[in-house]
């Protein structure tokens, strides 16, 4: 009769003093005594004692440092002998991850509906009461399922405009049951009059003015409604002719006294990003690019997320591109801190307004 016989986890050449002192050191212990769900499927730690590795967010007891051994994927635990802790089990999507593909798979069917669902029919489909529904909701996607309803119908109406539909015939077509219930929500959908929008913005007013910060040229804008440019460049004029290319039928007023006080404060932003202001912003973009500027503002100062961590965050986590292609669209530099996402690797990759730029900004916030 044959035994099988398991072979020991391969532990460190190093001391026990020394390995604790490694993993000690290491920014992600701080994430496995913590528990942080968020950083399940960046790495997974294994147990030397237990011959078990397991996801950072693992409920098991918290093992001695000079037990443990980190890796960035589950095949370099198990090539080390490790086997899948029976608790967490790290080989399968967690529950975060779970719980960003079912909100994922409601997005694609608001998407898809010909109506607006509301949040008793999302729950029916997602098979979750309203109440757990509306909070996973959220949480994955920094929306709650009516403002994503809202602003997919708001895209609606835009894309039908836009090809040149009559207002009647967008306004139905986008879900709205009557015209006056669009008319009165006009404003929030298109930051305008729909007969303004078809006409590419005309009689619209937005404020601008040109200054100068540490990073350059700035340029602020805003409509009566928020801001919805800042723009970072080394040439003041080439900032004025990219603000008339996205705004071409709207009116340019330069700035007054009053203006130039919210041009200071958004100075004071960028020389102190972690410091943060609260802008009221005007930026409209698809329901992706929406998401995903939500979810940028929420990486705290001093911190970063990849491109993948972003895509995980709002439920889409095959759409890493698409992401990076958002971050590059945002019109609002700092305020919308796309310059907090890195790639996987750690390494700093393309920021609309220079690398350098991105780096500042990055150093500024972790207090270097």
């Amino acid at each position: 009769m044959r035994v099988k016989t398991i072979a020991a986890p391969k532990r460190s050449a190093h001391g026990p003093q020394a390995r604790a002192a490694a993993v000690l050191a290491d920014p992600r212990w701080a994430a496995v005594v913590g528990r942080d769900a968020s950083a399940d499927g960046r790495f997974y730690y294994a147990v030397a004692s237990t011959g078990v590795y397991c996801r950072p967010s693992c409920a098991a007891r918290t093992p001695r440092p000079e037990n443990v051994e980190l890796y960035p994927d589950t095949a370099s635990a198990e090539r080390a002998g490790y086997r899948a802790c029976k608790r967490c089990r790290p080989g399968q999507p967690s529950l975060a991850e779970q719980r960003a593909q079912q909100v994922a798979e409601l997005c694609r069917f608001i998407d898809a509906a010909s109506s607006c669902p509301g949040l008793d029919e999302l729950a029916q489909q997602a098979g979750l009461s309203p109440h757990h529904l509306h909070r996973i909701f959220k949480a994955v996607t920094g929306l709650t399922p009516k403002a994503y309803v809202d602003a997919r119908r708001s895209a609606r109406v835009r894309s039908a405009l836009a090809q040149g539909q009559s207002v009647t015939a967008a306004i139905y077509a986008a879900g709205f049951n009557s015209n006056g219930r669009f008319y009165a929500a006009a404003g929030e959908v298109l930051g305008m009059t729909a007969s303004h929008y078809k006409k590419g913005g005309a009689s619209r007013r937005i404020h601008f003015a040109v200054g100068q910060c540490s990073l350059g040229a700035i340029l602020v804008a805003a409509t009566e409604r928020g801001v919805c440019a800042i723009l970072l460049g080394d040439d003041p004029a080439a900032l004025v002719d990219d603000l008339q290319a996205r705004f071409a039928e709207a009116e340019l007023v330069g700035a007054d006294a009053a203006f130039e006080r919210l041009v200071a404060d958004v100075v004071g932003l960028v020389e102190a990003p972690r410091l943060g202001l609260d802008l009221p912003l005007d930026v409209r973009g698809t329901v992706f690019q929406e998401r995903v500027w939500q979810a940028l503002r929420q990486i705290p100062a001093g911190q970063t997320a990849s491109y993948a961590d972003v895509a995980r965050s709002i439920g889409s986590p095959g759409a890493v591109r698409a992401v990076a292609h958002a971050c590059a669209q945002n019109p609002v530099a700092v305020a919308i801190p796309c310059h907090r996402v890195v790639r996987s690797d750690g390494a700093l990759s393309g920021y609309r307004w220079g690398v350098e730029r991105k780096r500042t900004l990055l150093e500024r916030e972790a207090g270097a």
